[in-house]
């Protein structure tokens, strides 16, 4: 999705969780007031305008969203479809969640890569509405990967997010598993995978794809002064 116009920058900026000011590409997500994911996506840039790398199917609702915020401003918002998402193994472009999920870049539109799915799902990493949508923010993992700025102005969302963070209650996560069998607490099932994401509480991890970078935000002392 290509945003163009009038200030782009600065109208993403009070909108979206991540620091667009700055150097780009950024993992970023739209969320409800409450701090809750809507859309998640990486922001580029291009010249002087911006590229949102969106799952394809939520694209035209991320566009209305956002023509909603626009209100006047000369802004335009609409698909590039000369541009698709391609990634690899190794490169010197890595993906702005974790370095291990490879390189990511846009170029010409082309068919997408195979593999992407069990790999990015075997690192514990999750995106797209259906795994994210309607949870908290850093329920999502989203401060160990990148995806938000405790530093930045004010955006939709922020005043949860950062009580969340300040007070150390992340009291749930979401989780990849290796099952057969769905369970209650299942958002999304790959059966041909045998994987499944899973939103569970911190103290019922048992059977969950614990990487690196979790497992180090789950050993950190919670409910801090």
């Amino acid at each position: 999705m290509r945003l163009s116009g009038e200030d782009v920058r600065g109208f993403v900026q009070g909108l979206v969780t991540n620091d667009v000011m700055g150097e780009l590409p950024v993992w970023a997500a739209l969320l409800t007031p409450q701090g809750k994911c809507l859309f998640d996506f990486i922001v580029w840039g291009d010249g002087d305008d911006l590229l949102l790398d969106c799952q394809a199917d939520a694209a035209d609702e991320l566009m209305k969203r956002l023509s909603m915020y626009r209100l006047r401003r000369p802004i335009r918002i609409e698909r590039d479809e000369a541009l698709s998402v391609h990634w690899s193994l190794n490169g010197d472009s890595p993906d702005p969640r974790l370095p291990q999920l490879g390189s990511r870049w846009l170029g010409p539109a082309t068919e997408p890569a195979p593999g992407w799915l069990e790999h990015r799902l075997r690192l514990g990493v999750c995106e797209g509405r259906a795994e994210l949508g309607d949870l908290l923010w850093l329920e999502c993992n989203a401060a160990e990967l990148g995806g938000v700025s405790f530093g930045k102005g004010c955006y939709v969302g922020q005043e949860n997010t950062a009580r969340m963070n300040w007070r150390q209650k992340v009291n749930r996560r979401l989780v990849v598993i290796e099952t057969d069998t769905p369970g209650p607490r299942t958002r999304v099932d790959y059966p041909e995978l045998r994987l499944a994401v899973e939103h569970r509480r911190i103290d019922d991890l048992g059977g969950a794809i614990i990487p690196d970078w979790l497992g180090a935000a789950l050993a950190a002392p919670q409910d801090a002064d």
